[in-house]
C-alpha cells in the first residue's frame, strides 16, 4: 500500500492554488462548475472550489513541495525530532554532571552508604558489587577534579546545542542543516564503532545503523558535496516536481 503524500499533506494543511498570467497555462489549472470556479491545487492536483490563493507570473508561483519532496521532508522531520530528543537528554546529563561537580563529596558519601546496604543483598545472589564494572565506573568518576567535571559539562552543553540547531534546521529543511547533520554525524561514527569494540549492545548497534543511514540518505537524496549533480540537479529536481512546470510542459507540447 503506497502513501499519497500529496493528498495526505493537503488533508492536514489545505490546498494551495495559484492563477498564472499565461492564458495557456491558466486554462489548464482552472474550470467553471455549477458551484463556481475551481482551481487545481499545486500540491495534490485536485480541483478546489473558490478564489485562488495567489496570481501572477508562473515564475513567481510558490514552489510547493509535492511527491518525493514531501516524503523527504517527512524523513527530515523524523530525524529532527530524534536530534531534539537527543539534545534535551544531553542537556539533562550536562546538568547532572554540573550538579555532581558541586556536591561531589556528598554524593560519594551517599553512594557509599547505599553500597554498604546493598552489598549483602547482592552477595546473597553471588554477585560481588566491589568488582562490578558499573560500580567501578562510578567510583572512578568520584576521582575526577572539579575543573574536569565542569569541562565535561561545558562540552556536553556545546554538543547538545549542535544537536538542537540541527533539529531546528532539519525541521525547516534548511540546506545548511543538512550539511551540518552529515558532517557532525559522520565525525562521531568512528567513536561509535570504537565503543562497539569495547562493549556491544543493541542500543549502540541501533544508534550506529541509524546514524549511518541518516548520513547516506541525506547526502545522496539532497545531493550534498556535489553528489549526483550537486545543488544544480537538486534544484532542477524540485522544479520538475512542480505542478506548474508539469502543466507548462504539457501545454507547450500541444502548441
Amino acid at each position: 500500500m503506497t502513501i499519497d503524500w500529496d493528498r495526505r499533506t493537503c488533508a492536514r494543511k489545505g490546498h494551495v492554488t495559484y492563477a498564472p498570467d499565461d492564458p495557456r497555462l491558466r486554462i489548464r489549472l482552472h474550470a467553471q462548475t455549477a458551484l463556481g470556479e475551481v482551481w487545481r491545487c499545486l500540491r495534490c492536483g485536485d480541483f478546489a472550489l473558490g478564489e485562488p490563493h495567489g496570481s501572477g507570473p508562473a515564475a513567481e508561483a510558490p514552489l510547493v513541495p509535492r511527491g518525493k519532496v514531501i516524503r523527504d521532508l517527512f524523513v527530515l522531520r523524523f530525524l529532527a525530532v530524534e536530534r531534539a530528543v537527543r539534545g534535551v537528554f544531553i542537556v539533562l546529563v550536562a546538568a547532572a554532571v554540573w550538579k555532581f561537580s558541586n556536591s561531589q563529596d556528598a554524593v560519594r558519601r551517599l553512594f557509599d552508604e547505599y553500597l554498604d546496604v546493598f552489598r549483602p543483598v547482592f552477595r546473597h545472589f553471588h554477585y560481588d558489587l566491589d568488582h562490578s564494572p558499573v560500580v567501578g565506573s562510578v567510583q572512578k568518576a568520584f576521582g575526577y577534579r572539579h575543573s574536569t567535571l565542569l569541562l565535561v559539562a561545558a562540552l556536553l552543553v556545546a554538543y547538545a546545542l549542535v544537536e538542537l540547531i540541527e533539529a531546528v534546521g532539519l525541521w525547516y529543511a534548511k540546506r545548511w542543516a543538512e550539511y551540518l547533520t552529515v558532517v557532525a554525524t559522520a565525525a562521531f561514527l568512528p567513536l561509535e564503532v570504537y565503543e562497539l569494540t569495547e562493549h556491544i549492545s543493541w542500543l549502540k548497534i541501533a544508534t550506529l545503523v541509524l546514524n549511518v543511514l541518516a548520513v547516506l540518505y541525506i547526502a545522496l537524496t539532497k545531493r550534498l558535496f556535489g553528489l549526483r549533480g550537486g545543488r544544480r540537479k537538486f534544484d532542477e529536481e524540485r522544479r520538475s516536481a512542480s505542478l506548474l512546470e508539469v502543466e507548462e510542459s504539457a501545454g507547450l507540447a500541444h502548441v
